[in-house]
């Protein structure tokens, strides 16, 4: 009967130290087991990365030879190769009142000469032609801008600041933005449908080309946002882009005759000014000439009506009049709301053809 209280004890520790020991094994296994995770978490990571590098390489390796640098007496900036005919397309403010340029390739040495075949500043798009077509010329491969989404990732090549084949990246941030050119540094146009991206666009990039991780063109660079706050310089991470479905439909037209036949975009057929108010306000747009049979004719607005709506949008501006434009069609009925000698009236528009 001594030895129970003594055994009990040992017996006791027994199980304790093979519970502990149990816990111990238990803890060492979980262990070993997140650090396997973590290996491979670390593993994968970098292999993620390298795929990603190495499409960014593979995309520019395929998409650069198609990006050109254009020099015009006073402007600088860049081209796409149309197709193997020596056709470049670039922005009509690249291009302005000039009809021959100085072109370099990705893989010319000396720059080469080029002409222009037609310039469409209502668009801001322009086609000018090698006067000689190099060897290895590459068309570039242009991509459906109806499966543009946001968060996209894409590439900006050109040559900002004169820097050629250059490449900046970034995501596209908006698709069917609606976006009007300052005069000064373009051609003043309204442009409808544009992908805003976060890739940095700089002067010298215009023309050249917006593309995705497939080595598509699916647009232009052809402004940077501007923001007041820093004296109208180009706001950080805002350019627009025009999309590659109308980039084809103006090109093409050019380059098979010589010219745009169809623009896609609705006009009125007037010329107008932006009139104010006793504040000094925007007030409206004041109609300075109608175009014979044009849609405002057969309308019958007339000089000295004032425009103070399309639709139910509300007008006050050149500027607001050509956005509204740009979101109608030709052929498409609307109405619109003008002051003529203090009376307001309202008609009915069948919309024409820019």
């Amino acid at each position: 009967m001594d030895a129970s209280p003594i055994r009990a004890p040992r017996r006791v520790a027994a199980a304790v130290a093979l519970l502990c020991c149990a816990a111990a094994s238990c803890t060492t296994a979980g262990h070993e087991a997140r650090q396997d995770t973590a290996t491979t978490a670390r593993a994968q990571v970098p292999t993620a990365a390298s795929a990603l590098q190495n499409q960014y390489q593979k995309v520019i390796k395929e998409v650069l030879p198609s990006v050109v640098q254009i020099q015009a007496s006073s402007e600088l900036g860049s081209g796409i190769v149309y197709d193997g005919k020596g056709h470049l397309v670039t922005n009509a403010h690249v291009v302005g009142s000039e009809k021959t340029f100085k072109v370099t390739t990705a893989n010319s040495e000396a720059p080469l000469t080029a002409s222009l075949v037609a310039s469409y500043p209502q668009q801001d798009l322009a086609v000018i032609k090698l006067d000689k077509v190099p060897a290895g010329l590459r068309p570039a491969v242009f991509g459906d801008s109806e499966k543009v989404e946001v968060g996209q990732i894409v590439l900006a090549m050109g040559s900002p600041l004169g820097l050629a084949s250059s490449v900046t990246q970034g995501i596209v941030s908006a698709t069917g933005r609606t976006v009007s050119e300052a005069p000064g540094g373009g051609t003043g146009a309204t442009l409808a449908n544009m992908v805003q991206t976060s890739a940095a666009i700089n002067p010298g990039n215009s023309g050249g080309a917006l593309v995705n991780l497939a080595g598509q063109v699916i647009g232009i660079p052809t402004l940077a946002a501007a923001d007041p706050q820093l004296g109208g310089s180009a706001a950080p991470g805002i350019g627009f882009a025009i999309p590659a479905s109308l980039v084809q439909t103006i090109a093409g037209q050019i380059v098979k005759q010589g010219r745009v036949v169809d623009s896609g975009r609705a006009a009125l057929g007037i010329t107008a000014r932006t009139v104010v108010d006793n504040s000094y306000q925007p007030a409206g747009v004041a109609v300075v000439s109608v175009r014979r049979g044009g849609a405002a004719d057969r309308a019958g607005l007339r000089a000295g009506d004032i425009i103070t709506k399309l639709g139910d949008r509300p007008i006050s501006t050149i500027t607001s009049l050509s956005v509204a434009l740009a979101a109608d069609r030709p052929g498409q009925k609307t109405s619109v709301t003008y002051q003529r000698g203090g009376a307001e009236k309202t008609v009915e528009v069948t919309l024409g053809e820019q």
